[in-house]
């Protein structure tokens, strides 16, 4: 039996939906973060060194990663579906956005969390116009640009087409829907409408929707 290893509001959400897709039955192990830091539970680290999630187990074997976790299910479980074929163009296309995903798309996500939280931690008066002042910088020149750079680029991409590899929903739409649903819940996507099209159609899936049941409450999902 496959199981997930669940974190509220992270990347496992994914996981879960894939697995709707593919229809194959599997169990949910859920963890809650920690109300304040935000920190997955110690208990992870029971399943998994880095005590992070998303978590797959498939009787003895243990996958992390979500990328990782992907390539598994596809590979050993889903008889070649929501995949192109290996060696082809299309297959190509898809091995480069399934990484594309956690590789590119989301580190200046990452980033713009990070510094937008720097003004929110408690600090001496006298230091928060220096730490606004190096803020602001940092998000105007590199943030920012960066962000609107692949953004850009994967609007371009997914021009005439609904996704990512052409007209065939694949793995790699579902690894690219959460830094998209990131991005539209942290700034919004007004200036992507191909983006926000994208995101409006994997948040109608009925199989991304099964999988919100299973998984439990989610804020970068439809409505939030």
């Amino acid at each position: 039996m496959l199981t997930v290893h669940h974190l509220n509001n992270s990347r496992s959400q994914r996981v879960l939906w894939l697995l709707e897709e593919l229809g194959l039955p599997y169990e949910v192990r859920r963890y809650e973060r920690d109300a304040v830091t935000m920190r997955a539970p110690a208990a992870l680290r029971a399943v998994h060194p880095l005590g992070k999630s998303p978590v797959l187990t498939d009787g003895d074997v243990t996958v992390a990663e979500t990328g990782a976790i992907v390539e598994y299910v596809l590979d050993t479980h889903a008889a070649g579906r929501l995949r192109p074929e290996r060696g082809t163009a299309a297959g190509r296309e898809f091995t480069y956005w399934l990484h594309f995903a956690e590789g590119s798309a989301m580190t200046p996500l990452l980033f713009k969390l990070v510094f937008g939280r720097i003004l929110e931690t408690p600090m001496p008066f006298f230091v928060k116009p220096v730490a606004r002042g190096i803020v602001g910088k940092v998000m105007s020149t590199f943030i920012e640009p960066g962000l609107k750079l692949h953004l850009d680029f994967m609007e371009q991409s997914l021009a005439g087409r609904p996704w990512f590899c052409g007209d065939e929903f694949s793995g790699a739409d579902i690894m690219l829907s959460f830094p998209l649903e990131a991005a539209a819940m942290r700034g919004g996507l007004g200036d992507w409408p191909n983006l926000r099209s994208f995101v409006e159609r994997v948040q109608a899936r009925p199989a991304y929707l099964r999988a919100l049941e299973r998984g439990g409450p989610y804020a970068f999902g439809p409505g939030n």
